[in-house]
Parts: structure tokens; sequence; C-alpha cells
């Protein structure tokens, strides 16, 4: 499992989304790092890990999660978890709820299931080799998936986002994007009393508003964000304002 570790003070890991990166969160962890120990790692992508992606199902992403803590020797933490990363947090906080401080969600959901044809592009491209960055019309698809981030981005942002997307491998993203259409999370949501606080945008495409309202209407102990003209990544668009606001909610009294 590769990660990375930025600044100094109590630890917060990151779990990225679907088609992201560790270092896509580089400009928040820069706002964090004076305060809190970022800590970042790569999901399993099949390649260099040696992650047998065929066999993986949701727990089993959580379970590298607490093997990650193990490793580091941190028994409690807070976690900020990004879309699908989103979901392997609160399966943590609902397993292991005394290993958590506080819990960020970034267009956050317990239940989403996917459109006919996106669960058909994901069954297709589950055996692909490469990587988003070679599909055709990806740019193109990207910019209709979410607007908001394309317009809102600046030009080194844009390359920044590009290059987390691209990179990660078309067989990775398109099993993580099956799980996400097989999960239901929604039982375990009463019973998560850890406090969490919901980061979202006014424009989200990706994260239907209806999916994040689940999370706030049984969450018990939840506050929410909403950055206005920010879609899906708040983590290009909004940096400042991210990590403001996951700073101010983790230096907060419970």
């Amino acid at each position: 499992m590769r990660f990375a570790a930025w600044g100094s003070g109590p630890p917060l890991v990151i779990v990225h989304g679907m088609s992201d990166a560790v270092r896509g969160f580089a400009p928040v962890m820069s706002g964090l790092g004076a305060h809190f120990t970022c800590i970042a790692y790569e999901l399993p992508n099949g390649e260099r890990d040696g992650a047998v992606l065929g066999a993986y199902r949701h727990p089993h992403y959580t379970a590298d999660f607490f093997a990650l803590l193990d490793h580091l020797k941190l028994d409690r933490v807070a976690v900020l978890g990004s879309s699908f990363g989103t979901t392997i947090a609160l399966r943590a906080l609902h397993e292991q709820p005394r290993r958590f401080t506080k819990c960020v969600l970034k267009g956050g959901f317990a239940h989403r299931r996917l459109k006919w044809y996106e669960r058909l592009g994901a069954r297709q491209g589950r055996f692909w080799a490469g990587r988003l960055s070679e599909l055709p019309l990806r740019e193109f698809a990207m910019r209709r998936a979410c607007p908001a981030t394309w317009e809102g981005t600046a030009p080194l942002a844009r390359e920044l986002f590009l290059k987390c997307n691209g990179d990660t491998p078309i067989a990775a993203a398109c099993r993580r994007a099956l799980t996400i259409h097989a999960l239901d999370l929604r039982p375990l949501l009463p019973r998560i009393e850890t406090p969490v606080l919901l980061i979202g945008g006014d424009r989200d495409r990706i994260v239907p508003p209806a999916c994040e309202a689940v999370l706030s209407a049984n969450l018990p102990n939840v506050r929410r964000v909403e950055f206005e003209a920010c879609g899906h990544y708040p983590q290009y668009t909004h940096p400042a304002a991210t990590a403001r606001a996951v700073s101010e909610f983790l230096s907060s009294r419970p």
C-alpha cells in the first residue's frame, strides 16, 4: 500500500475516490499540514500492489484501511473520505468506532445505484488494460459529468485533476464502480455515533443531493458545509476552503 504523510499534529487519514489519487489532495494537505499529520494512501489497483481485484469486495477495502492504521501503529485517528472513499470510512466507523475521533465525508453517500449505461460500461471495462487517460473522449465526458469542476479549476489544478484521474487503471475504476452499485450501507448509519462533517458542492452532478441527504437524515451526529459554484471535487476547485472547513471541524469540541 503506497501512502504519503504531510504535516505534524494529530493524524488525519485521507481515503480518495473511485478515479482519483493521493496527489489530488496535496493542495488540501498543504493547508492542513501546520495542524495535522495528513496520511493519504492509494486504493488497490491490481497493478504493482499485488491486489487481486476480481476477489475484492467492499469489506476488503476497509480491511486495507485498518491494516494501514495497524502498520503505522495509530490507535485513534480522524478520517476524511472522498466519494467512494466515504463508503470505506463509513464501514470503518461502524466496525471499530473507538479508533476514530471525527470523520469528514466529501461528496458522500451510503447507497448509489449506477445508471444502466454506467453499469454496462463498468462490466465491460473491468477486463480492459490501460488507464483512463487512454479512453477516447475522456475530457469531453469529464466536462459533461462535472462542468462546475471543469470551469472552476485554475490551469494547474485542472492539470492535476486530469493527471490523477488519468493515471487510474481502467479495470480498477470499473471494479470500484460495480462495488458502488452493489453497496447499501444505509442500515449502518443510525449506529455510527462518531461526529461527522459532510462537505458538498451545490453543483455536484456525480453524487445527487438525495444521496447525501440520506447521510444527513440518518447519521446521529452530523453537520454539513456546502460550497457555492462547486461540483464533486472541491479538493481541486476549493482547496483552501476545504482545508479550512476540515480544520475548524476537527479542532472544535465534539
